[in-house]
């Protein structure tokens, strides 16, 4: 009757395995460590970087647990905090003696102490929160201001376009702030502009006025349209700004809106907040301009000459200076995906790009006018501008297909594909609040918490043992199991534990115990009934299952509405809610029942069972079943 068959012991003591597997990179905890990472694209992390760590370290006498080369970083651990910091110290001299132009960022973080043979299954500790493992937050302002006037210079190279294709003559189209100038010799074809606008730029408004003999049209954007702007900027950063930081792998972040102008940004497990700041700034754009192939400019890439009005000076990879028009044909906004590859026909390493259909358009129109001209592209990072190649054009290039290639390595041309996926930020940005929360705050709030888990089970536990005797012991045993589960689940879906979360975990250890009180009861029951021991925990077992099902299912709603709903500690608490009311259900009775049946299914002539005291209200007398 109360026997479970083989393959039910195999799926508790798989779940056994594997959650005390998943479990254990918690207990190791995490370690003080330096990472490296470069700060230029043109730079890249091997093994002979990975020896000047090590030679730095060694040069200043200090001791590494483990230094290793992981992706696009190097990370050295150490075993306390004062180590930490003079380890990144003489790593940062030895690796940027040009304090003012640093070529690598050197940081702090933390990382787990999980032995190897774990990180190998894949087994990481839980992520912890801002409150719990420290970190920094930042409160960043956007420049609305330059928003509008970015979107005035483009607005401004379409209205130059547009003429164009409508054969408008005008005496000259420039940006000033955030309105456009537009000045016109005679009435008629002011009307003709006018019309242009009006067609194929409703957002525009326009006033004339009288300049000289010229007429000078301003035009600027309407007040809907700018509110427009601002809040599509403010979501492109915050997508930037994602798609940056997750791409460099930091765990969990939180970027989200504030107000109107203003993000908020905290990054777990940051301690360096220059090296946030560099992962907050550090977004590359693309522009595509045309090489200025003057007599002047020629003189002025050899550095015998000025560079020419409209002209700006760039280096090459190679440091060969190149002079490009100011007039931007094709910016990142146009870039729809990057991907590293090789050239076709040189085997040579390559960023292959896909444009939009708007600059797919704009690009064969341009190739096709433009054959034997060179076409620079530039690759602006951290305010810094850098020809990346700048090819002669041999033939009209259609269908939204460019490839960026020259003298670049595979580990450059991934670097590169990265940055321009991550985009680039539609208006600059100001920090105007930042805090670091320390590691030792952190741990003083998970000591607290793991106090309150802690004592909370352990109070249960003592009660139920007292109560209820060898059920009660067993009660607890599939309590512990039921918090193995549970922070094993955790682990696995890399889940952030923040304090709230912490506090969910501690009210689950009075919800999870629910179920075997219920158990528990109907049991006794039965027993007060007359039933025999054997079919006493039969019926409650089957009985008490109805009643568990619907309380758990009932709060099981309340915590999905939370984690609909919610935002921030919300989340957080009812992530913990949710995955413990699953996990309690299936400890509380598939394996406390597992237990009972291992420990008095045997028996066939069972006479009593250990449940504390039965009481009979039929007789007034009270039975022992110890």
């Amino acid at each position: 009757m109360n026997r479970y068959p083989v393959w039910k012991y195999a799926i508790i003591l798989i779940a056994l395995v594997v959650g005390g597997l998943y479990a254990l990179p918690n207990v190791f905890g995490e370690a003080p460590a330096v990472q490296v990472s470069v700060a230029k694209t043109a730079l890249k992390l091997d093994t002979s970087a990975l020896a000047r760590v090590e030679e730095a370290l060694k040069t200043a006498n200090i001791h590494a647990d483990a230094i290793v080369l992981e992706g696009v970083s190097i990370k050295a651990r150490f075993a306390d905090t004062d180590t930490q910091l003079k380890a990144k110290d003489a790593i940062q001299k030895a690796l940027n003696p040009d304090a003012a132009d640093p070529s690598y960022v050197v940081a702090l973080n933390l990382l787990s102490r999980s032995p190897a043979w774990l990180t190998a299954l894949n087994a990481s500790p839980m992520y912890l929160g801002l409150d719990l493992r420290g970190g920094v937050h930042f409160m960043l302002q956007v420049d609305m201001p330059a928003a509008l006037a970015k979107k005035a210079e483009s607005l401004a190279g379409d209205i130059r376009t547009g003429f164009r294709e409508k054969n408008v003559r005008h005496s000259g189209i420039s940006r000033n702030g955030q309105t456009i100038e537009i000045r016109f010799r005679d009435v008629q074809t002011v009307e003709a502009a006018k019309r242009v606008i009006q067609d194929q730029f409703p957002d525009l408004v326009t006033v004339e006025s009288a300049d000289g003999t010229d007429i000078k049209m301003v035009a600027s954007i309407k007040p809907v349209a700018a509110r427009t702007v601002q809040d599509q900027a403010l979501k492109q950063n915050i997508t930037t700004l994602h798609n940056r930081i997750n791409e460099l792998g930091v765990a969990e972040p939180v970027i989200q809106q504030q107000g109107l102008d203003r993000i908020v940004v905290q990054l777990p497990g940051v301690q360096d907040t220059a090296k946030a700041k560099d992962i907050l700034g550090r977004t590359a754009t693309l522009e595509i301009r045309m090489v200025d192939e003057g007599a002047e400019a020629r003189a002025a890439e050899t550095g015998s000459g000025p560079v020419p009005f409209g002209s700006e000076r760039y280096l090459e990879r190679s440091g060969q200076a190149v002079i490009v028009k100011k007039q931007v044909i094709l910016t990142g906004e146009n870039l729809t995906d990057a991907q590293p590859g090789f050239d076709n026909q040189t085997q040579e390493a390559a960023v292959h790009l896909t444009l939009d259909a708007k600059g797919a358009r704009i690009f064969r129109d341009v190739t096709r006018e433009s054959i034997g001209k060179r076409m620079a592209i530039l690759l602006f990072e951290k305010g810094k501008g850098e020809a990346v190649t700048a090819p002669v054009i041999r033939s009209e290039i259609g269908g939204g297909r460019v490839q960026i290639s020259g003298s670049m390595t595979t580990v450059e041309a991934a670097d590169t594909a990265l940055l321009l996926r991550a985009g680039s930020l539609a208006a600059p940005m100001e920090i105007i609040e930042e805090r670091t929360i320390g590691p030792s705050l952190g741990a003083e709030n998970i000591a607290k918490g793991f106090d309150s888990v802690t004592w909370g089970f352990v109070a249960v536990s003592i009660f139920m043992c007292a109560y209820y005797m060898l059920f009660g012991v067993i009660s607890s045993i599939s309590l512990a199991f039921n918090l193995l589960l549970l922070v094993s689940v955790l682990s696995m879906l890399q889940a952030t534990l923040t304090l709230p979360g912490m506090a969910a975990m501690a009210l689950v250890l009075g919800m999870a115990i629910d179920a075997n009180v219920l158990i528990n009861e109907r049991v006794r029951e039965e027993l007060r009934n007359g039933a025999s021991p054997q079919a006493a925990i039969h019926a409650g077992y089957d009985r008490a299952w109805a009643t568990i099902i619907d309380s758990n299912v009932t709060t099981l709603i309340a915590g999905l509405a939370l984690l609909a709903f919610g935002s921030g500690p919300v989340r957080g608490f009812a992530v913990v809610h949710c995955l413990g009311i699953l996990t309690s259900m299936f400890s509380g009775v598939f394996f406390s029942r597992g237990v009972v049946n291992l420990w008095y299914g045997r028996q066939k002539k069972l006479k009593n069972v250990s449940i504390g005291t039965v009481w009979r209200p039929d007789s007034g007398n009270q039975v022992a079943t110890n």
